[in-house]
């Protein structure tokens, strides 16, 4: 009797002792956040403000903050589902140091992940930065600011403050990146959930693992570049069979 999706991934989370998850979009959209890219995702709807316009303009830091505070794009607000609650559970079980993300949306710690163990490679749509002194800021706080036909700026130090997300045109954040690196070349399985793999430099960590000898498993809705080099691709719904592989692995 030929193995279910599920029981394939709980076999490769089984013999693994130390894993990564790289998570994309496609685990959100679950949760009723859009992605990017499909028909009716984000860029369909409304064209990307260019971190170089979010500096150089006033009226696109307007435009970006009125975004921010009416919801556009989708990205907060929403609940964890289960395959956030998976992801969650696997890092409890001790066997997943690292879950590597190139979402913004804070589902990964709404759904009990310790800050720690979340890297963000875009960043969190959840609070914001000063672009000079790096301080955070809450949106509740510049909601008020905005709401009084203020463009905010950081209460320190007076500079730029933008949502904590990396906007097209911005350089990535560097510890991140280099702490996604490390966990990229210590694990023996690097588990793919719901990333079209498209997007560089994110994309180039599963292969990065791969050339290190671990395991790549693959389960996104559709195929990906990176399928031919997978050691298992599932295209299926990610919430369910992520919650059966774990129920699997205890």
């Amino acid at each position: 009797m030929p193995q279910s999706a599920a029981d394939l991934l709980a076999d490769e989370l089984k013999r693994a002792s130390r894993i990564v998850v790289f998570t994309g979009a496609g685990i959100s959209t679950e949760s009723g956040i859009p992605d990017f890219r499909s028909p009716g995702g984000v860029w369909s709807k409304m064209k990307p403000i260019y971190f170089q316009e979010f500096v150089g303009s006033e009226a696109k830091r307007r435009e970006a903050w009125t975004r921010v505070f009416s919801g556009a794009a989708g990205w907060t607000g929403k609940e964890p589902n289960r395959g956030h609650e998976a992801v969650a559970r696997l890092v409890a079980s001790g066997k997943c140091p690292a879950v590597i993300t190139q979402n913004v949306d804070n589902l990964h710690q709404a759904s009990g992940v310790p800050e720690r163990n979340v890297i963000e490679l875009h960043g969190n749509a959840s609070y914001a930065t000063c672009l000079e002194c790096g301080l955070r800021h809450e949106l509740a706080d510049l909601r008020v600011v905005f709401e009084g036909g203020v463009i905010p700026t950081c209460r320190d130090c007076g500079g730029l403050v933008k949502s904590a997300t990396i906007s097209f045109g911005q350089q990535m954040p560097e510890e991140p990146m280099m702490r996604a690196e490390g966990e990229t070349q210590l694990c023996d399985l690097f588990l793919v959930v719901g990333s079209s793999l498209v997007v560089t430099p994110a994309a180039l960590f599963p292969v990065k693992a791969k050339q290190n000898g671990s395991r790549l498993a693959i389960l996104n809705r559709d195929p990906t570049p990176m399928d031919e080099i997978a050691d298992l691709v599932l295209n299926e719904e990610i919430g369910p069979t992520l919650t059966a592989a774990m129920r699997g692995l205890n």
